[in-house]
């Protein structure tokens, strides 16, 4: 799924090395700073003193340098470059829980950073508690990403709980961390205590139906969320169905990305329901989710009456043309629908009949009744169906 594969949590063997290291870099800033140049990926601590760039710059790299001391890690340069930056980068730098401990003091009181990127380092459960300590502390940093790090349940029950007493946070990552549904409730927990939360990326994890039936009813009582990724987990079953339940009671959340789950026509049936009901949501991938004509048909029966999606996503869906034209007719016969962006591409897209665009210049299709309904639409803009 695009994950990337790191070795276990646990690292051997390096320890003296990082030792070394770091009192090598403590000596460089109280003496002449060597001459090779810093490379992308650290490790090693070369040039720490390019990582000055304002008034109280010397002393958060001090408190680093002594953090990294304290933990046997190895200091990061790039941290020292950006540590009066906006946005502090560290994806792919191999940190790992002990580079996590040491962030973590001058992260508390850095009065820089708003955005903090730790994708893919190996941060595992014990990494992601030290961080979730400063986290909470933190007065500045609104957005972290903490994908692809092996967090776990007990990561993802540290960050929840320090985001919950946080409210300046306003986006999170935690794509690929392994999440099962022992980590659902944390993650209710969170959309329940986090009004200030606008954008969560939950995909490329292992939420099964059970997570689908605790966070269904968290996302019903959410206040505040806008943009939730949950793509490329197993929701399906009475999970997908409960899941969707959810988004009919909600009013705030205007994306939504459920593509690559397994909704199947139950979960359609059920999204279908709560686009009758629900006046906010503006984009909606359903890609490649199981559902045969009937399920779209289903969900033909909300966007018949929906008034707000402007985009919806539904290729990799086995509708064959029945389905397709279905969803095509009810947008057709709702004159309030505000749909702009209509994707049925790629596999669908094979299913249609041979191509013709002498009838409709937006879509390949000989089908008369699917050219029919094209050329009474007034308000869709695109609709794809090629691969």
């Amino acid at each position: 799924m695009g994950v990337t594969m790191r070795a276990p949590c646990k690292r051997s063997g390096e320890k003296e090395e990082q030792e070394e290291g770091v009192a090598a870099a403590a000596g460089r800033l109280a003496g002449a700073p060597e001459a090779e140049e810093c490379s992308d990926v650290d490790s090693d601590s070369d040039r720490e003193m390019e990582g000055i760039h304002g008034p109280g710059g010397l002393v958060k790299d001090t408190v680093y340098l002594r953090s990294c001391q304290a933990h046997s890690g190895v200091p990061a340069s790039c941290f020292l470059r950006q540590v009066s930056t906006p946005e502090l980068n560290l994806r792919h730098h191999g940190l790992g829980p002990q580079g996590a401990r040491a962030l973590a003091s001058p992260l508390t009181s850095n009065p820089y950073v708003k955005r903090l990127d730790l994708r893919d380092n190996g941060l595992c459960g014990a990494g992601v508690e030290a961080l979730a300590g400063a986290l909470s502390k933190s007065s500045t940093i609104c957005d972290v990403d903490l994908s692809e790090n092996q967090m776990g349940v007990v990561g993802v029950q540290a960050i929840c709980a320090a985001l919950t007493v946080n409210l300046t946070m306003q986006k999170v990552q935690l794509a690929g961390n392994s999440l099962e549904e022992h980590a659902a409730q944390y993650l209710a927990e969170l959309l329940l205590a986090h009004t200030g939360l606008k954008s969560l990326d939950l995909s490329y994890n292992q939420l099964t139906d059970h997570a689908g039936e605790i966070l269904g009813p968290a996302l019903a009582e959410n206040t505040g969320l806008t943009e939730l990724n949950i793509s490329w987990n197993h929701l399906r079953g009475p999970g997908a169905v409960a899941f969707a339940r959810g988004l009919e009671a909600n009013i705030f959340l205007r994306v939504l990305d459920i593509s690559y789950n397994g909704f199947g026509d139950p979960g359609a049936s059920a999204v279908g329901e709560a686009l009758k009901t629900n006046n906010v949501l503006e984009e909606l991938n359903m890609s490649n989710n199981r559902i045969s004509a009937v399920g779209a048909l289903s969900l033909g029966l909300g966007l018949r009456v929906n008034q707000t999606l402007r985009i919806l996503v539904m290729s990799r869906n086995p509708m064959r043309g029945e389905g397709c034209f279905g969803v095509l007719k009810s947008v057709r016969d709702n004159p309030m629908s505000a749909l702009e962006l209509l994707d049925f591409s790629a596999d669908t897209a094979r299913r249609w009949p041979s191509a013709s665009q002498e009838e409709s210049p937006r879509l390949k299709s000989t089908h008369p009744e699917l050219d029919l309904a094209l050329l009474a639409f007034r308000t869709v803009k695109k609709i794809n169906v090629c691969a």
